[in-house]
């Protein structure tokens, strides 16, 4: 597939798969254990599959694939430790979730917000996140822009 020609959305992906990204569960994965990591040295199945709304044998067979992909430190009945090379993915998708819920709130998007930055989230391009990062930061430092755009309403 070439990438300047029009897909549909499975064919987007398929591209990206092609580009061995992670799924977006895997990125979810990541991102929460990153989250929990910041709060507390460690995380458990148990926790973790409440944090994501999964059952604990779906975040076993994950963490099991995250540790091929060598992102986990992880045993069975054991403690959940983030790689370095996790810790990194970790805080760029949870980077990537503030700017993009950021972004959204200065849009004024306040119904289903977690919703929509997690539907986006995984399926944009680090050259898009990094121009909305810069826009977010215009908007940051030109409020009068934000409060001119919400009277557009």
């Amino acid at each position: 597939m070439e990438r300047d020609k029009f897909y549909t959305v499975r064919g987007y992906q398929i591209l990206s798969k092609k580009e061995k990204r992670l799924t977006p569960a895997m990125e979810d994965y990541v991102e929460m254990i990153y989250r929990e990591s910041l709060k507390s040295s460690y995380i458990r199945v148990n926790v973790l599959s409440e944090l994501l709304n999964v059952k604990a044998p779906s975040t076993t067979k994950m963490l099991q694939k995250l540790k091929e992909l060598g992102l986990v430190e992880y045993k069975k009945y054991g403690i959940i430790n983030l790689t370095e090379k996790g810790k990194e993915m970790g805080k760029f998708l949870l980077e990537r979730h503030s700017i993009i819920e950021t972004f959204l709130k200065n849009l004024g998007v306040k119904e289903e917000l977690l919703v929509q930055t997690e539907l986006i989230e995984h399926n944009i391009s680090k050259d898009t996140l990094e121009r909305i990062k810069l826009f977010n930061k215009f908007l940051s430092r030109n409020p009068d822009v934000v409060e001119r755009f919400k009277k557009m309403k």
